[in-house]
């Protein structure tokens, strides 16, 4: 608004000029005060004359006010009290490896190639630090997509032409969806929950997954995944003397939602040898150690499929979980989110609240929260921000403070709750897309399946590395032996051991991986999380950068 009414003070300005110039004596040829040529610094106000219009007035008035300072304006600004020193603790004690200093190399790397190309010995940047399928080249799956498209833009519903480009169930899903949506406006705020409709949705797929009936009221759309784990950090934690178990090897936004949250974050380790084991006398020794230091142990993280250690938990297991959280008073904060992502014939995904319930529990035995998210699993739409959390086993009271919390972010946005209740009802047998839904849902997760394999044996095959096999989830997380000389390069760099492996790995091949100090290890093991998203025909140049790599770090730092 400012910029254009300086515009039009400049024309009234330019045009009381034109006038006055017209009308003043032309054989005098003096030019007219207000075409004075102006310094260009600072701009000075041309004088009034005294025959200019109030109007005319105003406009240089307004004109001297933007270009002339202030004395305000020419004095120093004022020094700020901001400083790092002076942020919240808990921000700055926050940390996400997944995106730190190894992706921000990798970025300036990037940007370099474009720039110039040929500038390092590797023409492109394979990014095997995150989870984010959609980036590395995976398809959407075309019916989710459809129902999307056609939510967005209702009007070409009835344009005769939609027939012919979309299939007759996603038209028909599209205004079952609009039909729930008040004014059918997917651009308008929902109920803080999530509308109405897609949690039935949502509430019949778990029902058909599990076997057990799901309660719409118990459901709550979110941007993914992580605000729901956020929420529940908020709600759980009151000081450090709260603390949450959580798996190490872990995902790190449960440390991160921990740190900002003000918790302490109670580590219980996975066990490498037996597969990333979860061992319920690991749980009782941390639980007991937290206590022996004041700590109140609010809940238990359960990440299943595992991340970044791709394990999957059997059936015994779980049941045994499900009894030390019943024992202990403990909050199950059931991380499910790849839940289709199961690559070995022998494992099956299970959820915590099937497990509860076949073992007879109900909401008055146990406090269960799951989170499913729409970014993972073979739909891998992690732009479109759309998960939820189920919650179960707990007071009304306390139900009404989740939905506090949930209401102070308004609510998640739109075609993120259509996508969580497209992923939890997909198309049927005898629908017009199921054979093509099915085709591209297998065709994507058995291309998964063998490059997981594919990286797990190249692992195992290379001098110092070990590889645990990869039953889900998306990621590998190898052990690798680094030799003293390496380590002692580490720490003359200030930096990690499996950091400064990433770091020279990035430098040589344009393979970013992530450092396994970032997700918390045994002390003195090292690792790294590599995910096995690249596309398929992709893979092989992966294998073969790494272990040239590899054997050239080996050769260079072999004690």
């Amino acid at each position: 608004m400012r910029r254009s009414a300086a515009d039009k003070a400049r024309k009234l300005v330019k045009t009381t000029t034109s006038t006055r110039s017209l009308s003043s004596n032309s054989a005098s040829h003096r030019p007219s005060p207000l075409v004075t040529p102006l310094p260009r610094f600072p701009l000075s106000p041309p004088p009034p004359s005294s025959n200019s219009s109030p109007l005319s007035q105003f406009a240089l008035r307004f004109w001297t006010s933007l270009s002339s300072p202030s004395s305000d304006s020419m004095a120093p600004p004022p020094s700020s009290s901001l400083t790092v020193d002076t942020l919240n603790p808990k921000v700055l004690k926050c940390e996400y490896a997944v995106r730190g200093e190894i992706v921000t190399l990798a970025q300036q790397l990037q940007q370099e190639l474009q720039e110039n190309p040929g500038s390092h010995p590797f023409d492109e940047i394979l990014y095997c630090n995150i989870g984010n399928p959609q980036s590395l080249g995976q398809q959407p799956i075309t019916f989710f997509r459809e129902v999307l498209a056609l939510c967005d833009h209702p009007a070409i519903l009835d344009k005769s032409e939609t027939q012919g480009l979309f299939s007759a169930d996603a038209i028909e899903r599209a205004w079952q969806i609009l039909d729930q949506i008040p004014g059918r406006a997917t651009g308008a705020y929902s109920h803080s929950q999530g509308i109405k409709g897609l949690r039935d949705t949502i509430a019949a797929g778990i029902e058909a997954r599990d076997g057990f009936p799901a309660d719409p009221n118990d459901i709550f759309l979110t941007d993914g995944a992580s605000p729901a784990v956020h929420m529940m950090m908020q709600l759980l934690t009151r000081s450090e003397e709260d603390g949450i178990l959580c798996p190490i090897p872990q995902y790190p936004l449960y440390s991160a939602s921990i740190a900002l949250h003000g918790g302490t974050l109670v580590p219980y380790y996975l066990n490498e040898a037996t597969g990333w084991g979860l061992e319920i006398p690991e749980l009782k020794k941390q639980l007991e150690a937290a206590k022996s230091k004041g700590i109140t142990v609010r809940s238990l993280v359960v990440i299943n499929p595992g991340n970044p250690t791709g394990q999957v938990l059997a059936e015994d297991n779980q049941r045994e979980i499900v009894e030390f959280c019943k024992e202990e008073g403990l909050v199950l904060l059931a991380d499910e989110v790849y839940q289709e992502n199961i690559y070995v014939p022998d494992k099956k995904f299970h959820s915590f609240k099937k497990i509860s319930r076949t073992m007879g529990y109900g909401d008055k035995d146990i406090s269960l929260v799951s989170f499913q998210s729409v970014s993972k699993g073979y739909y891998g739409e992690c732009g479109k921000r759309g998960g939820y959390m189920e919650v179960t086993g707990f007071s009304p009271e306390i139900r009404e403070q989740i939905y506090k919390v949930a209401s102070v972010n308004l609510c998640s946005n739109i075609s993120g709750q259509i996508l969580a209740s497209l992923v939890m009802s997909p198309p049927k047998v005898g629908d017009e897309s199921y054979e093509s839904y099915s085709a591209e849902k297998d065709g994507i997760l058995s291309s998964l399946a063998r490059r997981a394999k594919t990286l797990e044996d190249a692992f195992n095959s290379l001098e110092g590395i070990t590889c645990n096999k990869a039953e889900g989830a998306m990621y590998l997380f190898p052990s690798i032996h680094l030799p003293q000389k390496a380590i002692k390069a580490a720490e003359a760099a200030k930096t990690a051991p499996d950091a400064f492996y990433c770091r020279r790995l990035l430098n040589a091949t344009g393979i970013v991986i992530v450092p396994g100090s970032g997700f918390g290890q045994v002390p003195g093991t090292w690792h790294f999380r590599c995910t096995i998203l690249p596309q398929e025909d992709k893979i092989p140049a992966v294998v073969s950068r790494l272990t040239d790599f590899h054997k050239g770090f080996l050769d260079e730092f072999h004690d």
